[in-house]
């Protein structure tokens, strides 16, 4: 489900950034100058450095790059679970694209279940192939003149790790899209969550009570609605809806006392503000909270 939903990602947003680039170079009439063959340039956007800025896009620009770098230096648990983590990457160049894989196994020799982890994270999430399909796909719909500028793409896992006691650890995956053209890339999210001990991925009927989507995502709601109130941080950003909360319930990791629940680029907040990610303290999740012995949740 998490691979079909990113590849479908990276296929949509790429045509329609690229068909609707077309179009307007269709409208256009051929020159001389722009007989010219192109020359691929690597964009590094340039921001102000001054805060004090009056134009409302540059702004926005500098609201992104601050959010994404955010991410980027957020503090995780890595060092301190060095002896279980095996880190890996993986880096490949084509024509049209180039793979950045950073991704975490676990360490088969401190248990042997930790292999369902490994198989899992080798066998379907690290989807080479499937990620390059969905580019090669998506370049198929192009038309000619798009496709012979030889836009390369550019697909970016990284990730973080965090745990809130020896039974769980809990692993976010952020992939970076960058699309030629484009100032900026867009992020996208992956949560999992695995019982060290039994060697199992949990889902949200694991922690929070069957039935209870509603509750928790009203609880969600009133968080962003409480940021929105307190400062300009969650400006321009809207309540997740019944549809998407369905389809991000399990895109949550355990930071110490703090639930943390991510969303992609523009579920709850536009790119240029809000965060991706909606932090919940325990406290405010004991009404859903699952009571049996195997929730991590309950210490």
């Amino acid at each position: 489900m998490m691979r079909n939903r990113f590849n479908t990602f990276f296929a949509a947003v790429l045509v329609m950034l690229l068909v609707t680039f077309s179009c307007k170079n269709d409208a256009k009439e051929t020159t001389p100058e722009e007989d010219t063959p192109m020359v691929e340039v690597e964009v590094t956007p340039t921001l102000p450095a001054s805060d004090s800025i009056n134009d409302p896009d540059l702004k926005r620009q500098r609201s992104i790059v601050i959010k994404q770098e955010n991410l980027q230096h957020k503090p995780d648990k890595k060092q301190a679970l060095e002896e279980l983590l095996i880190e890996k990457t993986l880096m490949k160049e084509e024509d049209l694209y180039t793979l950045e894989f950073r991704y975490p196994l676990l360490n088969e020799k401190m248990r042997a279940s930790h292999s369902n982890f490994n198989e899992y994270i080798l066998d379907t999430y690290v989807d080479v192939a499937g990620t390059e399909a969905a580019i090669l796909e998506a370049s198929e719909l192009l038309c000619d003149t798009i496709r012979t500028n030889r836009y390369r793409e550019k697909r970016i896992i990284d990730y973080k790790v965090y745990n809130l006691t020896d039974k769980l650890v809990s692993i976010l995956f952020y992939k970076e899209n960058f699309y030629s053209g484009t100032l900026h890339p867009t992020y996208a999210f992956d949560c999992m969550n695995f019982d060290l001990n039994r060697g199992v991925f949990m889902k949200y009927e694991d922690f929070f009570v069957e039935g209870s989507e509603e509750e928790l995502r009203a609880i969600i709601n009133d968080v962003i609605t409480t940021q929105q109130a307190e400062g300009e941080l969650y400006y321009d950003c809207w309540k997740i809806t019944s549809d998407d909360f369905f389809e991000f319930k399990d895109n949550f990791v355990i930071n110490d006392e703090v639930v943390e629940y991510y969303f992609d680029d523009c579920v709850v907040c536009p790119s240029y503000s809000g965060n991706y990610v909606v932090q919940i303290p325990l406290q405010k999740l004991l009404p859903v909270l699952r009571r049996y012995a195997q929730n991590p949740l309950l210490g």
